[in-house]
């Protein structure tokens, strides 16, 4: 009887690894797909990127323990990180850089307190996906890591990228 009791589950917000109209035109349509979008850190102090994939659900090594404010004076004296969201996509040439887009933290670890803007940093996932180029923002030598990053990762999807990313990492 526990079963009656308990209302129906409604259909929300699904964030699915594949492409969830593959094949049929049912259950699944609307679904996000995440398959093709990574979080990439900058470390502005080392001028280091790493990839942590703990930041899709806000449970990256950097994020973890820290309890996150839009004050910026509740993590004065702070490490300042980029999180850039990268989408990939294909076009005929192969694979490419179609999405990257840049959001602000800072985490002060003796204070476990950190400043980041989730709307802001959910909202330039969201403009990765939709294949923006946003790094506006970002300092000349973070720009600097995070162009290098990509060229050494893989540099045919770089030349394969629209000319903006490669103009707007150009310092």
């Amino acid at each position: 009887m526990a079963n009656e009791e308990k209302p129906k589950q409604k259909v929300g917000f699904t964030i699915i690894k594949n492409d969830p109209t593959d094949g049929h035109k049912g259950y699944g349509i609307g679904s996000l797909s995440l398959e093709n979008v990574s979080p990439l850190f900058i470390d502005i102090e080392e001028q280091s990127a790493f990839i942590d994939i703990g930041a899709m659900h806000a449970r990256s090594q950097v994020e973890k323990g820290i309890k996150f404010t839009t004050n910026r004076e509740d993590s004065a004296g702070g490490k300042p990180y980029w999180l850039v969201w990268i989408t990939i996509d294909f076009n005929p040439a192969g694979p490419y850089y179609a999405g990257v887009t840049a959001c602000e933290m800072v985490v002060n670890r003796e204070k476990r307190r950190g400043y980041k803007i989730l709307a802001e940093h959910v909202n330039l996932m969201d403009k990765s996906m939709k294949r923006k180029i946003i790094v506006e923002g970002m300092d000349d030598s973070s720009k600097r890591v995070l162009a290098e990053y990509l060229k050494t990762h893989n540099a045919e999807m770089w030349e394969r990228s629209e000319p903006k990313l490669r103009q707007e990492l150009t310092v």
